[in-house]
Formats: C-alpha cells, sequence, structure tokens
C-alpha cells in the first residue's frame, strides 16, 4: 500500500496518550494508515511516501478550538488590532495610528469613517474602565469603536457617543450598563448589551469583508496547528453580522481547509413565547448550512457576563472594593448586586428543553456560580423531559462553581469546555477580580482536576480573540496554573492543574468529539490525517517552558496547510 507520507523519528501523542512504543506514522489518501515502529512504517509503506524527519519532534493530532470566534477575530486581526498592545500607552498610540493610517469607508466625510477594531485590557486602565476624553486626545475628529479583550465591554469617544446619539437622558438598557461621569454623561466604557447603543451606528462588515476575516482567521488557526474549531457566536451580536454565509461560500469555493462547526446564537431577547418560533428558525437553518457542508448543531446561549464588570451570575453578591488608603480591596463589605442573567431561568430552562429535542447541542456561557448552577438545572430539565438523548452539551469558560456543582457534569453527561489560559494570577485576576469576588470564591476558581476526577468530559478552546488561540499558551497555564508572562503571585490553585496528556486530550480529541467529528482528534489506523507537527516533544521539557512549544507543520487530511520550515528530510 503507498502512503502518502512518512512521519518518522518522533514521538506520538494519539490523542489520549503518548504512545508508549510507536515513533513514525503513515498518510494515505488523507487517513492515518499505518502506526508503529520507523521499520514497521517504512515496510508498509512503500517507496513513494515523501518522508518527514521528526528529528525527536512530538506529532500529534490536529488541535480542535472548541469555542472560538474566528470572523470576529479575522476582522479585528484586519482592523484596529490592539491584542499585542501592552500598556495604556502602546493601546493609545496604535489607536491614533489606525487613525492616521485608514481613512475608512467613508472618507469623504472623515468625521464619520469609523475607527473599529478591539483587544485592549481592562487591566491597563485604572479601575479597568477608561475614558472617552482618553480616546479623544489622540483621535479627536472620528468615532472609535474598540472592544475590550474579553468582549464584554467596548470603549468608546466623543464623536462615536455623538453619532449614535447617547447623552446623559439615555437609560442603561435592561442587559447592560453604561459607565457614566459625575454628571450622569456616558463616560467611554459601554457593558454587555449597553455596547448595542454604539455598534448599531456602524456600517456593518460586507460580506466580502466577513470572507476576508475568515480566511485570515484560518490561516492564522493553522499556523498555531488548529485544523478544527467551533464558531462560537452565528448571529448577530456585538456590531458583528451572522457569519454562516462567509462560511457556506467558503465552502462552495473550496477554500475552508479547516473543519469548522458552529454555534447558532440565541438572543438575549428570547421569551418563553418566541422559543417555537426560534426553534423552528434554528431547525431550517442548520439544514441549509448542512446543504453547504457546514455543521451548525449547535445552539449558544450566553447565561451570563463576566466579574469584572459585575455582569457574572453569582450565588451570593459581589463585595464592595473598599479604596480606603491601606485597607486590602477585598475588605469592604457585600453589596446586593449578584449580577445579570441574560434569560430569566424560566426561560433558559424552556428554551434548553426545546433546543435539547430538536436535537440541538447546547453550548452555554457561564462564568459566575450561579450561572453554572443554572444552566445545569436547565440541562437536568431537558435530559429529564427528553430523555438522555444524545446531545453534546456543554458549558464554556466555568470560571466559578460552587463545589457542591462539580459532580453534576459527569452526573448529566456535560461536557467541560475549558478556556485553560485564564486560570492565572494575572494582573486583571489580582486587580480586578478578587476584590469583588473575595477569598472564598477565589478558591472555587477553574477547577479543571477536580472536574475531571469526578468524571466529566473535558474539551479545551480559546475564546480568540479574546485571548491567543495559540493551544501552547493555554496548556502551559492548565499544567502551571500561572501564566509564563505574569507568575508574581504564584500559580492560582496549583492542586486544580492538569497533566500534560489530560491537556492535550481535552484539546484533540475531547474538542473533536464535541465538535461532532467522532472519527478525529486521533492518531490510529483510519483516522483522518489531521495532524501538527511540533516544534519540539514537550513531554521531554521541563513543565515551565511549555509555553516555547511551536508549530512546524499542520496538515488537514493529509494536505499540508500551513509549514514554518523545510522539515521533510
Amino acid at each position: 500500500m503507498a502512503a502518502g507520507w512518512i512521519f518518522h523519528s518522533g514521538r506520538i501523542f494519539d490523542g489520549l496518550r503518548l504512545h508508549p512504543a510507536a515513533t513514525a506514522v503513515a498518510v494515505s489518501d488523507g487517513v492515518v494508515t499505518v502506526v508503529g515502529s520507523d521499520a514497521e512504517v517504512r515496510a508498509a509503506a512503500g517507496p513513494d511516501a515523501t518522508p518527514v524527519d521528526l528529528r525527536g519532534r512530538l506529532l500529534a493530532p490536529g488541535f480542535t478550538d472548541a469555542h472560538v470566534h474566528a470572523v470576529m477575530a479575522g476582522l479585528e486581526r484586519l482592523g484596529c488590532d490592539l491584542s499585542h498592545c501592552s500598556g495604556a500607552e502602546a493601546v493609545l498610540a496604535h489607536a491614533a495610528s489606525a487613525a492616521a493610517g485608514s481613512a475608512g469607508p467613508d472618507s469623504s466625510t472623515p468625521g464619520n469613517a469609523w475607527i473599529t477594531g478591539g483587544g485592549w485590557h481592562k487591566a491597563d486602565f485604572p479601575g479597568g474602565y477608561p475614558t472617552r476624553e482618553v480616546l479623544d486626545a489622540v483621535v479627536p475628529d472620528r468615532p472609535v469603536y474598540l472592544v475590550n479583550a474579553d468582549h464584554h465591554s467596548a470603549w468608546v469617544n466623543t464623536r462615536a457617543l455623538e453619532l449614535a446619539g447617547l447623552d446623559a437622558a439615555t437609560p442603561d438598557p435592561e442587559d447592560g450598563v453604561l459607565e457614566r461621569d459625575a454628571a450622569g454623561f456616558p463616560s467611554g466604557t459601554l457593558h454587555e448589551g449597553a455596547m448595542d447603543l454604539v455598534n448599531r451606528a456602524i456600517p456593518r462588515a460586507t460580506v466580502e469583508e466577513m470572507r476576508a476575516g475568515l480566511l485570515e482567521a484560518q490561516r492564522y488557526l493553522h499556523s498555531v496547528g488548529v485544523t478544527g474549531w467551533q464558531e462560537a457566536i452565528l448571529g448577530d451580536y456585538a456590531g458583528y453580522p451572522e457569519a454562516s454565509a462567509a462560511y457556506r461560500t467558503l465552502l462552495e469555493q473550496d477554500r475552508l481547509t479547516g473543519r469548522a462547526a458552529g454555534a447558532l446564537w440565541v438572543p438575549r431577547s428570547t421569551t418563553l413565547e418566541s422559543v417555537p418560533d426560534l426553534v423552528a428558525e434554528f431547525v431550517a437553518r442548520r439544514e441549509q448550512n448542512a446543504a453547504a457542508g457546514f455543521r451548525t448543531t449547535s445552539a449558544k446561549i450566553m447565561v451570563d457576563g463576566v466579574p469584572e464588570n459585575r455582569t457574572a451570575a453569582m450565588l451570593e453578591p459581589y463585595l464592595q472594593p473598599c479604596a480606603c488608603e491601606g485597607m486590602a480591596a477585598n475588605d469592604g463589605g457585600a453589596s446586593a448586586d449578584r449580577g445579570l442573567s441574560y434569560l430569566p431561568k424560566d426561560v433558559l430552562v424552556a428554551v434548553v428543553a426545546a433546543l435539547d429535542a430538536a436535537g440541538f447541542d447546547l453550548h452555554l456561557h457561564v462564568i459566575g456560580d450561579r450561572a453554572v448552577r443554572d444552566g445545569l438545572d436547565a440541562v437536568e430539565h431537558a435530559r429529564r423531559v427528553n430523555g438522555r438523548g444524545t446531545g453534546r452539551h456543554h458549558m464554556a469558560h466555568l470560571q466559578i462553581i460552587h463545589p457542591a456543582d462539580v459532580p453534576r457534569f459527569a452526573e448529566l453527561d456535560v461536557t467541560a469546555n475549558l478556556q485553560a489560559l485564564w486560570a492565572c494570577n494575572d494582573a486583571q485576576m489580582r486587580e480586578l477580580t478578587v476584590p469583588l469576588i473575595g477569598e472564598e470564591r477565589a478558591g472555587w476558581q477553574y477547577p479543571f482536576r477536580s472536574l475531571a476526577e469526578s468524571g466529566a468530559r473535558l474539551a479545551m478552546g480559546s475564546d480568540w480573540p479574546v485571548s491567543s488561540p495559540d493551544p501552547w499558551q493555554a496548556i502551559h497555564v492548565a499544567v502551571n496554573r500561572s501564566h509564563p508572562d505574569d507568575g508574581s503571585d504564584g500559580p492560582l490553585l496549583p492542586g486544580e492543574a492538569l497533566s500534560l496528556a489530560a491537556a492535550l486530550a481535552a484539546y484533540t480529541s475531547g474538542s473533536a468529539w464535541l465538535n461532532r467529528h467522532d472519527d478525529g482528534g486521533r492518531i490510529v489506523p483510519g483516522a483522518p490525517a489531521d495532524l501538527v507537527v511540533l516544534s519540539a516533544d514537550p513531554f521531554s521539557l521541563p513543565a515551565a517552558e511549555l509555553h516555547t512549544v511551536g508549530t512546524d507543520m499542520t496538515f488537514v487530511a493529509g494536505e499540508p496547510v500551513f509549514e514554518r520550515q523545510a522539515v521533510r528530510a
């Protein structure tokens, strides 16, 4: 049998474990054909296969990112991309440069030419909320709309507020908050649904721009070893249009090389009365996308927000940070604020049950402990009224989980979809999160090992552009519980660290299963040859160096989609 490729002289991670004996893999016609020793694989593959000398490096299944916003990320990379800026000064300099370098789509009226992008970090600004005046100082004459790194807030200048018609009389929407100055005028930071008050005034991305964004995202994902992903929001959200058409078009043009799936967005405006119509619409969209080869069998529900702006749903109130000199930030008393639930619980329970009955996999954004419990309650109800079924329901982010709810994931067969890069003591954790939730709840954060030991399924994703799509940055934190760039306060709850094998399995076979790519994420005979040649063997590195691992080659169905350097000797 003739093989297209022979990968030899290396180590093999098969999607579940580091193979105890294999050093080589053969590929033919887009699938793995042989896994074994160099001699076994060479004898079975024949002389016409193209060799790749691994030189001791690891060959692994391609990564599947179980929670990513690829189109949004690609568009931001092509716009004012602040994701690599560190500090307020760098952010402002980049925004000024973006304004100087682009006239915008309606350059004949420069005062209306929007500058859009994102990636700034709350920790770079006092209190986490930058003001319009700071942005006015560098871009005074054009509207600017910059989403922050977690994509739950946006920063705008005065010109943007003017064009959107916002002033001191503008009320907060039910699902969001406008930060305000002492006179009650919007100060420039918008949270959650308040972002829509401004982004509705921004010209929508065109179909061509969305296709370009998706292609840029795919290029970058392949460069970090990602061969499949789940587009986590397919719907109008945060000023970005529904992206299914971009996927369908690229599939029709044979330009989508990644194994992409998607989650249809359940609007925050959903009511009990609208649930039947929403389910019917989702079924029709699922069928339309499936006809083009795009699997959209998931439905995305954002249950809550994030703790830094007090929108994560908590069982007990947030603490009031004390700004008094000499006092710890969490010495303040409790507040009445327990965050936001974007859907009333009866609506959440009803829509989860209805979508489960229609054959959708529920993809729930949950951050606070109340959101986790409400989500689990909703899945439990759906399992009870519909039967266990085949739904591959999962919860993403999972920052704060009450200990009593940890075993419910395995009991209800709910996959923990981890964004592991966040499980560390970075500046945002120290300065913005812990002061609001207190020490006890800080000890419930990102309980990865507890979930695994309770029998829960694990998957991993990046939430890019919220954070880097490079799997090795997330795996580093999953194993070390500290960020490679910020270990100043030591690891975050080191007892919740995962082993390297467990983290790598979650990002390969675990996420592929979640995406219904049932034979993906593995290196076994008959599996699709979605493979990544790493720059090193991470199993031979100290744990503190895992973030240095890179991608040398990426293959989808046996075809190279990325190559960093010549490695085929």
